[in-house]
């Protein structure tokens, strides 16, 4: 199956068939398997695994994170696709209105007020989780309308961080 993904304002085709994925003409053996009772899936690659916290947020969204790094994505099929583009809707991937914690965890840092314009791929929002710091990061510019949380403030998983405009 053929699917298209949004990732920081540009698209891939990624084709899956089994566990052959091919992503940009590359084409490798990849498998991603759940981790029971947490948010995190181990994805292998060409036999390399890595663990990533993932969570859906429905419609194709998805919220991403591997070392510290935080990405919003949207992955729809070929047909979802083509059914938006005669509807009109999904017309293009709009940046997040909130930032929200991907796991349980405590903030250490805030880095953004209210009213700051931040760029994308620059952090927000420090959470430590399982003795890791994860630096949250915005996938678009955008502009911070709210903080909800404080540095040494314990935040659970879909809590909102930082709210966007």
């Amino acid at each position: 199956m053929k699917y298209i993904v949004s990732l920081a304002g540009k698209e891939l085709e990624v084709e899956v068939d089994g566990e052959r994925v091919t992503v940009g003409g590359r084409s490798q053996t990849a498998s991603l398997r759940a981790i029971p009772g947490t948010p995190l899936r181990q994805l292998v690659v060409d036999g390399r695994p890595s663990t990533l916290a993932v969570h859906g947020a429905g419609r194709g969204l998805w919220t991403i994170g591997f070392r510290g790094e935080r990405w919003d994505l949207e992955a729809v099929d070929e047909r979802t696709r083509h059914i938006r583009s005669l509807t009109g809707g999904g017309a293009h991937l709009r940046g997040p209105g909130a930032l929200r914690a991907p796991m349980p965890g405590l903030v250490v840092r805030v880095m953004a007020e209210p009213g700051q314009r931040v760029a994308a791929g620059r952090g927000v929002v420090v959470l430590e989780a399982m003795k890791m710091e994860n630096e949250l990061k915005t996938a678009a510019e955008v502009v911070v309308k709210a903080v909800r949380v404080l540095a040494g403030e314990a935040v659970e998983r879909g809590q909102v961080l930082v709210e966007f405009e």
